[in-house]
This record gives C-alpha cells, sequence and structure tokens, in this order.
C-alpha cells in the first residue's frame, strides 16, 4: 500500500488547484456544494495520488487553467464544483 502525503501539504495543493482552476472551494463549501466530508475526501485523494509530488511544480507554472490535469483525482470534482459556481454566479 502506497504512503500517504502529509495532510497540510496535500491541503494547500488542493487549495491551489482550487485558485488555478478558478475552483472557489471555500466558497463552495460555505454555499452547501461540498460538505466537511467532501473536503476531507479531496484532501485525502490528493494524498493518494502518485503525480502529487509533481504537482507543486506544474502548479507554479501556471496562473490559470480551465480543469486540473487528467492525472489528478479530484479533476472531476473541480470541474463540478467550478459549474455549479457560474450557475449560482
Amino acid at each position: 500500500m502506497p504512503r500517504l502525503g502529509e495532510i497540510m501539504a496535500h491541503l494547500r495543493l488542493v487549495l491551489r488547484m482550487g485558485e488555478v482552476t478558478g475552483t472557489d472551494l471555500a466558497a463552495a463549501y460555505r454555499d452547501g456544494h461540498l460538505k466537511h466530508e467532501d473536503w476531507a475526501e479531496i484532501v485525502q485523494q490528493c494524498r493518494g495520488c502518485a503525480w502529487a509530488r509533481n504537482c507543486p511544480e506544474w502548479l507554479e507554472q501556471r496562473e490559470q487553467i480551465d480543469q486540473a490535469p487528467c492525472t489528478c483525482p479530484n479533476r472531476e470534482r473541480f470541474t463540478a464544483l467550478k459549474s455549479l459556481q457560474a450557475e449560482d454566479a
């Protein structure tokens, strides 16, 4: 079984991926689109991602993108939350 990454490091990666994809995770939580359990699951998915060690450098090279990379285990979640936020706007 692969070793999971450090929780706070992956929380920061998740938050940064949200910024880069234009997905406001704090607003999604506040608006009820993201529950506490969902937050935990997103971070847990990131912790188990084999590509996560490449993610910080990848994120540093990008200011804004439409979607998380296909290697991101949370890609569909970011896309879905971003769509909900666009509907709410």
